[in-house]
């Protein structure tokens, strides 16, 4: 496991399952589209790299081989989709060849110190119009950098652009790649075998983190929410980390909380499926659900700035205790939660410390902490801890 600065961090949560699923009926369908019809669906919204995948990273140089690749009719690594919907899927391993391809066809290269103000153009249009592809600022012309194989001869196709191509183009054009199309088809009602199949995809030594599958599979403008107040200097103050985690931890954190606040009351094992399942539920929130769990946070960040920065952090590990801020958001907000309201009143800093100290609270906190019971036993005291009425 990548070391964390998150205490109670879950990775792997099903040897506490009791429900966990063990046979599936995936539907798993290989198809070989050509480079043209790849770079088609992009355009055409058909084929979707979601927020929250890694932002494009490979050097003109690493793109130039694998084009390369391409027109020598080399074998290269297939691509993996999640098949959301009728003609709709989710790049979930394969982002960098495909946006090479992408970038290629269209004749313009990123510029690395613009890639992420790129990254959030491409969310917000679901594609790169000519207007942006001709931003200078933002790009530079696509034109092949490959070295040569035979000392004192130029590789034939070094300094090339698309356009430059001609007869080549057409077998570009026409070269297929296989992507592999994966769905669910039972059990109804979730995703699971999805997430477990790219959760143990591996693509150069590098396995997909549990939330950044969850970004692949369930992007959302609820998901577009915690993107902005993971970037909330008050939250960050809290987490004792400005720089947004690579694997997203920090937002697993904020969508766990918001899950408990909402359905907290029917949780059980294990916390990967229900945060899956919450995910898959908050693609379909309403505009005003969103909105409003953004304001409750902003409310909960409000009246907490007088707390002392490490309020959750342990001090004996140094690191940001989950399950502390957990029980502590959901017994600060269940009351306005329940009510549509915002969080009104400060909150005590000498009732966390009243938590902490609390020895049902401790010991629920210091083993199988999603474990259903010993999450019910945390918020049960905080509720008591903090007066707050359940009905």
């Amino acid at each position: 496991m990548v070391a964390s600065n998150c205490e109670d961090y879950f990775e792997n949560e099903y040897e506490d399952d009791d429900n966990y699923v063990g046979e599936y009926d995936i539907s798993s369908n290989p198809n070989d589209f050509n480079v043209v019809t790849l770079n088609s669906y992009i355009d055409n919204n058909a084929i979707k790299i979601p927020s929250f995948q890694r932002n494009y990273v490979w050097d003109i140089h690493r793109a130039s081989r694998w084009i390369e690749s391409l027109l020598l009719g080399l074998p290269v690594p297939q691509l993996f989709f999640y098949e959301a919907a009728r003609n709709s899927f989710l790049v979930v391993d394969g982002q960098q060849r495909l946006m090479s391809i992408y970038y290629f066809l269209h004749g313009r290269f990123p510029k690395q110190e613009q890639r992420s103000v790129i990254r959030d153009l491409f969310d917000e249009n679901g594609r790169l119009g000519n207007d942006l592809f001709y931003d200078n600022d933002l790009f530079q012309d696509f034109r092949l950098r490959l070295p040569s194989s035979t000392p004192g001869v130029s590789n034939r196709f070094n300094g090339l652009a698309y356009s430059d191509l001609d007869e080549y183009r057409t077998v570009l054009d026409l070269r297929t790649v296989r992507c592999v199309m994966v769905k669910q088809n039972a059990p109804s009602g979730d995703d699971s075998s999805v997430y477990e199949i790219f959760s143990r995809l591996n693509t150069g030594g590098t396995n997909l983190r549990p939330q950044e599958i969850r970004a692949c599979m369930y992007h959302s403008d609820f998901y577009d929410m915690l993107a902005r107040i993971n970037r909330e200097p008050d939250w960050r103050r809290f987490f004792k980390k400005q720089e947004l985690d690579l694997h997203m931890r920090d937002t697993e954190i904020l969508l766990r909380v918001f899950a408990i606040l909402a359905n907290g009351d029917s949780y059980k094992t294990s916390m990967a499926k229900f945060l899956n399942a919450f995910s898959k539920e908050m693609m379909h929130a309403p505009e005003e659900t969103v909105q409003y769990f953004e304001s409750l946070f902003q409310s909960f960040l409000k009246h907490t700035s007088s707390l002392d920065p490490d309020s959750f952090i342990n001090i004996k590990s140094n690191k940001f205790n989950v399950s502390l801020f957990e029980a502590v958001f959901a017994a600060t907000c269940k009351g306005p939660y329940s009510r549509k309201k915002s969080v009104e009143s400060d909150v005590d800093q000498s009732k966390i410390q009243e938590l902490l100290n609390d020895p049902q609270f401790a010991e629920a906190s210091s083993a199988r902490t999603t474990n259903s019971a010993n999450v019910r036993i945390r918020l049960d005291r905080a509720f008591s801890v903090f007066e707050v009425s359940v009905d």
